[in-house]
């Protein structure tokens, strides 16, 4: 006889924002592991709608919400300086915890909510999608196999176009700026891929004059081992989600690193002095992998000191760009 099929976890989301709308709660809606049970934003209005479209409870406050005992876990899409806020909040409330990224502002605030979530032995997650697509895996199996030879240098940009003038992402005071909404994809993809312990040899950020909101920037890395690299970033760009991988033998770029479709199937491009090889990889949703994860951690009470490691790792980085970097104030 089969054992019993586990109960869904039962989610609770703070933040009406539009990737919760667009991506993650239906998601979530699909899925056998979770169900969501109630939604609180900074207008109940808001929280209405999103119940109303969901099928489930609004609270009119974030601490109500974080009050019910129906609520396992909690998905955290507030602005982004009130990340840690109502991250630290629900883990004091003893939930687990999924915070859109960043974690934080910056890495002060990373270190707090990691050690707190071990301390009291509750699930941590930062919504970067990307880390859990395989198409990374892969990429590192070719570099780890050798065939790219000895690797010397990694770029990547993740850019999009304006946003409308009334967007969070525009207010500074709300955690706004390239550099946290975007600037953060470069950076943890090199984590990921060169590891932990890079310096930032150099910085650069094209500022709006009216206020020193960070519009687009430019960093420099290096890796221990002498890899250099170069990111770029920016939300007044066309669109771009990339990253490059260049040895002595061979260059390798993924050509869709950040947002692909679930749909997607990713494509893979091997250059070497004389031939390309193109290969197309299996399509794979990469938020329904995160939140398969997600589930898995929280009924395994917690866990993941790597995660936390490469997320401080990546907050060291965000900190160490606007201590070095220079400003170039655009109108």
């Amino acid at each position: 006889m089969s054992a019993p099929a586990a109960r869904p976890l039962r989610l609770g989301a703070i933040g009406t924002s539009s990737i919760a709308w667009r991506r993650v709660l239906p998601t979530v809606a699909r899925m056998p592991e979770w169900e969501l049970v109630a939604v609180a934003g900074r207008t109940p209005k808001k929280a209405a709608r999103f119940a109303e479209h969901f099928g489930c409870a609004a609270e009119e406050d974030p601490g109500a919400l974080l009050e019910r005992s129906d609520v396992d876990a909690v998905y955290v899409s507030a602005p982004t300086s009130l990340h840690r806020h109502w991250a630290e909040r629900a883990l004091r409330a003893g939930k687990h915890v999924l915070v859109e990224k960043p974690v934080g502002v910056d890495a002060a605030e990373a270190r707090a909510l990691c050690a707190l979530a071990v301390e009291r032995g509750l699930a941590l997650r930062e919504n970067f999608m990307f880390l859990h697509h395989p198409q990374h895996a892969g990429v590192r199996e070719l570099v780890a196999g050798g065939r790219l030879g000895r690797l010397a240098s990694f770029s990547a940009a993740f850019c999009i176009p304006p946003l409308p003038e009334d967007d969070i992402r525009y207010a500074a005071e709300l955690g706004g700026g390239a550099l946290l909404d975007v600037g953060v994809y470069p950076l943890r993809a090199a984590v990921l891929q060169l590891g932990p312990d890079l310096d930032v040899a150099g910085a650069t950020l094209r500022t709006r004059a009216s206020d020193g909101l960070d519009l687009s920037g430019q960093v420099l890395l290096a890796s221990p081992s002498g890899v250099l690299a170069e990111l770029a970033f920016g939300i007044e760009h066309t669109y771009a989600s990339t990253y490059t991988m260049w040895g002595d033998r061979a260059r390798l770029t993924v050509t869709r690193a950040f947002t692909p479709p679930a749909t997607h199937q990713p494509l893979l491009v091997i250059e070497e002095q004389d031939r390309e090889e193109r290969r197309t990889l299996p399509a794979a949703d990469q938020l329904a992998l995160l939140l398969q994860e997600f589930a898995s951690a929280v009924r395994a009470g917690g866990g993941a000191a790597g995660q936390h490691a490469d997320s401080i790792a990546m907050m060291e980085l965000v900190d160490a760009v606007r201590t070095t970097a220079r400003r170039i104030p655009v109108r």
